[in-house]
């Protein structure tokens, strides 16, 4: 099981200062003894799965830095097909979680589901241990991992989004949320596989970024294309190596090189 912590969050998160700073500090923290467990629970528990799903929560709540919609919910008053029926469900049942939960039907289905009587205490689903929770129960009924499994971010956003809001943001997150996983999480660059155009993943992402860290100008998508074949060539030529396009061990020493001491 790959082990996530609220560190890794907080690399792929923006940074901010102030009262914001604060909050997404108090939101990470909190969610942090739960994450690990919690993602394993709900088989989130793969490079791309973790990744898509930190890519998407980021985006939902602002940087992790909310867990409740900045609208006051009353745009939703009388959406009955949200299960609004009561006066003044609209702000009641306002959209709260990692990734939103919203109307009356849905805090009642998802409180069910998580075992929590979410209908009659729908603040709780913004508490940020809970909210993680209900992103992830989200995530398994809308099958999202089988999106996250193709690396399909377009799928992934409009299972999430119902569009694609904010796509330019989600791909940046999932991009940084691959490069980190790829740096912490995977093994030492002696033991790095061999990488050519056509790979896609992670591992991709940790080439780009070193690759970067050389000076290098590529995208930090996680997918081996053209042009991350011609960054690999010119850091080869650059490194004195063969210039195949081809990352064996002799390229990944030499990337290794470039990288921080904690990389």
């Amino acid at each position: 099981m790959l082990t996530v912590t609220s560190d890794t969050l907080r690399a792929i998160a923006p940074r901010f200062s102030g009262d914001k700073a604060a909050r997404q500090d108090e939101i990470l923290t909190r969610i942090n003894d739960e994450l690990a467990t919690t993602l394993e629970r709900y088989a989130i528990n793969t490079a791309l799965r973790i990744a898509h799903f930190l890519a998407q929560t980021a985006h939902e709540s602002a940087g992790f830095r909310t867990t409740e919609e900045f609208a006051s919910g009353e745009a939703y008053e009388g959406r009955t097909d949200l299960g609004n029926t009561e006066p003044g469900d609209g702000k009641r049942y306002k959209g709260r979680g990692l990734i939103q939960l919203t109307g009356r039907a849905n805090y009642r289905a998802f409180g069910e589901a998580v075992g929590i009587a979410l209908e009659d205490e729908p603040e709780r689903a913004a508490e940020p241990a809970l909210s993680l929770v209900i992103a992830c129960e989200y995530w398994r009924r809308r099958d999202i991992n089988a999106h996250a499994d193709r690396d399909d971010i377009i799928a992934a956003t409009w299972a999430v989004n119902g569009g694609l809001n904010g796509l330019d943001d989600r791909r940046a997150c999932l991009a940084k949320a691959k490069a980190e996983l790829a740096r912490h999480l995977f093994a030492p660059a002696t033991a790095l596989p061999v990488l050519r155009q056509g790979t896609r993943g992670p591992v991709v992402a940790r080439l780009q970024h070193g690759l970067r860290e050389a000076g290098i100008t590529v995208g930090l998508d996680g997918d081996f294309g053209p042009g991350t074949k011609a960054a690999v060539i010119t850091f080869q030529n650059q490194a004195g190596l063969v210039a195949d396009g081809i990352v064996g061990a002799a390229s990944w020493a030499r990337l290794a090189r470039n990288e921080p001491a904690n990389a």
